[in-house]
């Protein structure tokens, strides 16, 4: 772990290789586990703000899953994207081959909202926890992106580099260039 600025950022983030393999997986991510997508206060009014912009892009069953629950839920205290039967993100939809895509996602690429996503999603597979001081960000493991990691060290793309858009929307560009920094000196070490 090192500190940069007022983060606490582990080295695996360095050390690790990602590159999303969606051919191999068909994005489970956002249909498996227990629990939504992690959502900061401030994505909470941009949800609100954006829903009927984004509703004509998603699913049925996730619309009435929307309508049912809300645009997000909380558990244990936090708040995240609302799931449909526990399972799939409500935001998930379906392309041509069967690939889970983000209809939030799909609405930006489209133009029809200036949003791409909720930060945890765009983030992954970094988690950033939040103290009073400091947040924590961290590679989060999880076999389903086993294709992920073997596609990122096949072209030698270390998590951090996969996630740089996502990290600079979250840190900003000079946090970024300090890390590279000490992405190099870690590399020479």
């Amino acid at each position: 772990m090192f500190q940069l600025g007022k983060t606490i950022v582990s080295e695996e983030i360095i050390e690790k290789d990602f590159v999303c393999n969606l051919s191999a997986c068909k994005g489970k991510c956002c249909i498996d586990g227990e629990a939504g997508a992690p959502l900061d206060e401030d994505e909470l009014l941009i949800l609100m703000d954006i829903y009927p912009k984004v509703k004509p892009f998603l699913r049925q069953e996730g619309i009435e899953a929307i309508e049912d629950q809300g645009l997000f839920t909380m558990d244990e205290g936090e708040y995240e994207t609302t799931l449909i039967d526990g399972k799939d993100c409500a935001y998930s939809i379906f392309d041509a081959n069967n690939t889970v895509k983000c209809g939030i996602e799909e609405a930006y690429n489209q133009g029809a909202i200036d949003w791409k996503k909720p930060i945890s999603c765009h983030l992954y597979p970094i988690r950033i926890t939040e103290y009073s001081e400091f947040s924590a960000v961290n590679y989060h493991k999880w076999p389903i992106c086993d294709d992920a990691c073997t596609l990122g060290a096949a072209l030698q793309v270390p998590v951090y580099k996969f996630v740089k858009e996502a990290l600079i929307r979250k840190f900003g560009e000079d946090w970024y260039m300090e890390l590279e920094k000490i992405a190099k000196n870690h590399v020479k070490q």
